[in-house]
């Protein structure tokens, strides 16, 4: 079989399922864009960078021209790519897979492969719960039961999003399960007590506090503030809490500011690049993510892969998933006593190593290919079921 895939631009979550597929198939990526450094600190990092982990080597790749105006990954008309429907020809897929239909150049794929009727799939992370205005709400309750029928599969990466699917009446048989996933051996082979001991060593933290970690940039819709207010509760109940901040933006001065006024030690690693992860987690006794808008929030699955539980708000796309009591504990977005029972509760009884193994399987990179072939299949076998005697 050979699968094209049309991404945005190279991101470190998705490299690991290119490679995962190129092993069992011929893949090839179409990139729509190049990120640069201004643009990851215009996402609101902070601070430009390049991420320091290979995201272009184990699967055949190339970027598309892009002929935008103003090119840029925020806009629908930043990846605008009219040669990608030469490049699917010349490639010959047996299908198309799009990561998404919020740019230009997905839907230019899109209707490259309707028109070579090629079966197009899609994965993406959308749920009901992102905030949305009414009118927008309306316009989509009319316009997409019919509109997202011009995919011949949906790949869901979990509860929410699989509710995204079923609400728009897409058909239920063509949904197939493509879980959201990191490399939890990667993680999980450099998240080692000596990581941990090195971390804490560095900024003098003791090998008794407890450590609740935020990872992520450093705005507003990221809530840090209610961790900060988490715990100052636990403290005037006796529990004293270090937080760990590894991200940068805007806030970090305001955060540190509010730390500093409650009593509570910040530990601010400013921005982590990939490698740095895995150290900061295993430091770490909690994740915490109390964000009031989250899609899915990957942090969670490394922090997982990592040996670490988490709590996370129930904004969180990855809340029914991942913290379901197993490897973490869901709590009432903006609900601060709640958050803080939640990290209490980690603390005094976290789950075991298995218990944080069994859900990072779940979550595998190996799971979430099996979901791409198995719609690639599907799709394949129903269109030979079609072909005219």
């Amino acid at each position: 079989m050979r699968l094209a895939i049309v991404a945005s631009h190279p991101i470190q979550y998705q490299t690991p399922l290119f490679r995962e597929l190129a092993g069992r198939f011929d893949v090839k990526v179409f990139f729509a864009y190049r990120a640069t450094p201004r643009d990851q600190a215009a996402a609101g990092y902070g601070v430009e960078f390049e991420w320091d982990n290979d995201l272009l080597s184990g699967y055949p790749f190339t970027f598309v021209e892009n002929k935008s105006f103003r090119p840029g990954l925020k806009h629908f008309f930043g990846c605008d790519t009219p040669s990608v429907a030469a490049e699917l020809a010349q490639y010959r897929p047996d299908a198309v897979l799009v990561l998404g239909w919020n740019l230009k150049s997905y839907w230019q794929a899109i209707w490259a492969g309707k028109r070579a009727r090629i079966p197009v799939l899609v994965r993406g992370d959308s749920q009901l719960q992102t905030p949305r205005t009414a009118i927008k709400r309306a316009v989509k309750s009319f316009i997409y039961p019919v509109g997202l029928r011009v995919f011949d599969a949906a790949l869901y990466v979990g509860t929410h999003s699989r509710r995204y699917w079923e609400h728009y009446g897409y058909p239920r048989q063509r949904l197939f399960a493509s879980p959201h996933c990191v490399d939890n051996q990667w993680f999980a082979s450099r998240a080692t007590p000596d990581a941990r001991a090195a971390l804490r060593a560095t900024y003098s933290i003791p090998a008794s506090a407890k450590v609740v970690l935020f990872a992520g940039r450093v705005v507003a819709l990221k809530r840090i503030f209610d961790l900060l207010a988490a715990a100052e509760l636990l403290k005037k109940r006796g529990i004293n809490l270090t937080i760990m901040l590894a991200g940068s933006g805007p806030l970090e001065n305001e955060i540190a500011a509010a730390a500093a006024a409650i009593g509570t030690r910040l530990v601010q690693l400013g921005f982590c690049n990939q490698s740095q992860m895995p150290g900061a987690y295993a430091a770490a006794d909690v994740l915490a993510l109390p964000s009031d808008s989250e899609t899915w929030g990957l942090v969670v699955n490394e922090a997982i892969a990592s040996g670490t539980p988490v709590v996370v708000s129930d904004a969180c796309g990855c809340s029914p998933d991942l913290a379901d009591g197993t490897a973490g504990l869901t709590y009432p977005t903006g609900n601060v006593e709640s958050l803080a029972a939640a990290i209490n509760q980690l603390l005094k009884f976290p789950p075991s190593a298995a218990e944080l193994a069994s859900v990072a399987a779940r979550h595998s990179v190996r799971a979430a290919a099996d979901g791409v072939e198995a719609a690639m299949k599907a799709c394949l076998s129903r269109g030979k079921k079609n072909l005219p005697a």
